[in-house]
C-alpha cells in the first residue's frame, strides 16, 4: 500500500529534533524552512503539546476545537459518515492540507499521539515539493492545469475558490488540497486528477507515532493521510502561523518555465467560478 521507499523509522530520525536541547526553537524554525517537516517526542500530555504550541505558532481555532484551540482526533463514532468529518472515524484519510476551504490556511500544523491505535493508522506524508515535481517531470500539462487559478472550490456553503498549486510571484510555490465530499473541480483539471492522485501515491511516506511523537509540518508544503485503525486511537493536533520569519511556499526541484506565470493562463482556459 505504501509506496515511499522511506520507512518510518528512518523518516522520523531523519527530521528529528530534541525539543528540550538548547536554542529547539530555532533549530526548528530553520528546519521547517529547508524541509518544511520537524519530528519530535516527549510530548505525553494536553498542557505539554499546548505550551510547545504556543512557543512556535499563534494558534488559530478550528470548527471541532476546544477552546484551547487544540483539536483531539479521535474515532466519536458519529462524524464519519458527514462530509468534511472523516477525520473524526476510523476510515481511511485522503492527502489534504488543513483549512484548505480557508481564505488564509494555517502555516503549520502540529499533531502528537497521545494514544496510538490498537492496529494501523499509520500517518502518510506527502513532500508537495516532490508531488509537483513528478507531475512536471511526467506529466507538464497535469502541472500547468493545476496551477490555473480558481479550477478547485474547497468547503462547505459556497466554498472557496482556489487551486492545488499557487505560484507565487518569486516562483516558490504552495500547495493546498482535499479530496472529500467537499471538493469540487473545474473541467479542466478534472482529467488530471487520477496524476495528481498517483504522484502523491508515489511520493508518500509512512510514519507510525507511538505515545509522545507527532509531527510538525508546513500545511503549505506538506500533504498527510491517515490508514484505516481499529482501538481508541487519540492525537492532538494544532493549527497556527509562525512565531518566525517563514517565506511563503516551497522552491521548485527545477525551473517551472512549464508553468504559467502567477494570473496566467492556458489559452482556451476556462473555470466554474466567478
Amino acid at each position: 500500500m505504501l509506496d515511499a521507499s522511506t520507512g518510518s523509522e528512518t523518516l522520523f530520525a531523519d527530521h528529528y529534533v530534541d525539543i528540550r536541547a538548547p536554542r529547539a526553537s530555532d533549530v526548528i524554525a530553520a528546519q521547517l524552512r529547508k524541509t518544511g517537516m520537524v519530528t519530535l517526542d516527549g510530548l505525553t500530555t494536553r498542557q505539554e503539546v499546548l505550551a510547545f504550541a504556543s512557543r512556535l505558532m499563534a494558534i488559530t481555532p478550528h470548527p471541532h476545537g476546544a477552546p484551547d484551540g487544540l483539536t483531539l482526533i479521535q474515532d466519536t463514532g458519529s462524524h464519519a459518515h458527514r462530509a468534511g468529518y472523516a477525520g473524526l472515524g476510523n476510515g481511511e484519510l485522503q492527502a489534504h492540507t488543513e483549512r484548505s476551504g480557508a481564505p488564509r490556511p494555517p502555516r503549520l500544523i502540529l499533531l502528537v499521539c497521545l494514544q496510538p491505535a490498537s492496529a494501523d493508522g499509520e500517518a502518510l506524508l506527502a513532500d508537495g515539493r516532490d508531488v509537483h515535481a513528478c507531475l512536471v517531470s511526467e506529466n507538464p500539462e497535469a502541472a500547468v492545469a493545476l496551477c490555473q487559478p480558481r479550477t478547485a472550490c474547497f468547503g462547505a456553503g459556497t466554498g472557496h475558490a482556489t487551486q492545488v498549486f499557487t505560484v507565487q510571484a518569486d516562483g516558490r510555490i504552495s500547495i493546498r488540497l482535499r479530496q472529500d465530499g467537499l471538493a469540487r473541480w473545474s473541467p479542466i483539471v478534472q482529467p488530471y486528477l487520477p496524476v495528481l492522485r498517483s504522484a502523491i501515491t508515489a511520493g508518500r511516506h509512512r510514519l507510525m507515532l507511538q505515545v509522545g511523537q507527532g509531527y510538525l509540518l508546513d500545511n503549505h508544503r506538506w500533504l498527510h493521510a491517515r490508514t484505516r485503525f481499529t482501538g481508541n486511537r487519540q492525537l492532538l493536533r494544532a493549527l497556527g502561523n509562525a512565531r518566525f520569519a517563514f517565506p511563503r511556499g516551497f522552491a521548485p526541484h527545477q525551473a517551472t518555465a512549464v508553468l504559467p506565470k502567477p494570473g496566467g493562463r492556458v489559452p482556451g482556459a476556462h473555470t466554474l467560478w466567478r
